[in-house]
């Protein structure tokens, strides 16, 4: 008779233990789904505090109505590359001046305007647009094979290349 008691202790002992675990995981589960997550905004992290359109065609719209060029970038967001760039992006404090004069727009799908992928689609890939709505095919990166990629170590030849699109928008128009 004891034995059938300890046995039936030790039974009951086993079967809270295995529930206290596994309540113990659903109470680990529930906070880890209820925190807030931060909505995304347009920027996705190039910038937050720039103006950034919603669709490639908000984005021509704006240019031509606002007589500012039109800066778009394809980028992925599981791209180590995209994220790469993204982040001398945003904290290179001139650059993100600089790109308040122009409207803004990036993507991470890819455009029905053949015109967007002159050379190919690839990420990332940075274009400018005139307020005539010309893609500007002639302010390129560095490289001969992706004429439109930049990489970190390229932001000093982005930025010209941003006051180059400015600066031609002032002399051509």
């Amino acid at each position: 008779m004891e034995k059938s008691y300890m046995s039936m202790f030790l039974l009951l002992v086993a079967i809270s233990c295995a529930v206290a675990k596994d309540v113990g995981k659903k109470e680990a589960k529930e906070t880890k789904e209820t925190k807030p997550k931060l909505p995304q905004t347009l920027s996705r992290g190039w910038g937050d505090q720039l103006i950034w359109t919603q669709t490639y065609e908000e984005a021509l719209f704006r240019a031509k109505h606002s007589n500012k060029p039109l800066m778009i970038i394809h980028h992925l967001d599981d791209c180590p590359h995209s994220q790469a760039l993204k982040k001398v992006f945003a904290e290179h404090k001139d650059i993100q001046k600089l790109a308040e004069k122009f409207i803004l727009l990036n993507l991470v799908y890819e455009t029905t305007d053949k015109n967007l992928s002159p050379d190919g689609q690839y990420v990332p890939r940075i274009l400018f647009i005139d307020p005539s709505l010309t893609v500007r095919a002639d302010i390129t990166g560095r490289y001969s094979n992706r004429l439109y990629a930049y990489e970190p170590s390229d932001i000093s030849l982005l930025y010209s290349n941003m006051q180059k699109a400015l600066k031609l928008l002032k002399t051509e128009l």
